[in-house]
């Protein structure tokens, strides 16, 4: 006996024709291109003013800056400001507590001196402890300045145990 009520499946597949990008909507715009910068390598690729008339039209609200910054390692990191001030982002813990995107990740060579260059900048750990070692590899949690959460991965997992910190 067959269902009636569900609709069949249309197999559709995205081609990127790009890496992906995520956009973040900032306070501060200088502050945040700093930190992006300076603990985690980006770099500018792109700036652009965007119109109200086109922002508007696509849901964004009014004009807007747009820095897209570049990951060392793919992918691209847009910080977005508004001309309105947005409202500050609260950073729930635990992550999962809330819906929606949660984190970017990082995958990383070596978390140990970015973890030491995020707290000299203005972010904040969410992890406890700050580096937790889990299946063979190092994660850390923490806010940037502005309270958008990053992931820190590293592989170099070793000999720690789930739970114990190392950085």
């Amino acid at each position: 006996m067959t269902d009636d009520r569900v609709a069949p499946v249309l197999e559709v597949r995205a081609h990127m024709t790009a890496p992906f990008e995520a956009g973040v909507v900032v306070r501060d715009l200088e502050l945040m291109e700093r930190f992006y910068r300076e603990v985690l390598g980006c770099f500018e690729v792109h700036r652009s003013r965007i119109p109200a008339s086109i922002a508007t039209a696509a849901g964004l609200g009014g004009e807007l800056l747009v820095v897209w910054l570049q990951v060392p390692s793919g992918g691209r990191v847009k910080l977005i400001l508004p001309q309105s001030v947005p409202a500050s982002a609260e950073s729930v813990v635990p992550l999962t507590g809330r819906r929606g995107l949660s984190y970017l990740t990082f995958p990383l060579d070596d978390l140990g001196p970015v973890v030491t260059a995020l707290a000299a900048r203005g972010a904040w750990p969410l992890s406890d402890p700050v580096v937790v070692w889990a299946r063979g590899h190092r994660i850390s949690f923490w806010a940037d300045p502005e309270g958008n959460v990053l992931e820190l991965v590293d592989e170099r997992g070793g000999t720690g145990e789930p739970g114990r910190s190392g950085a």
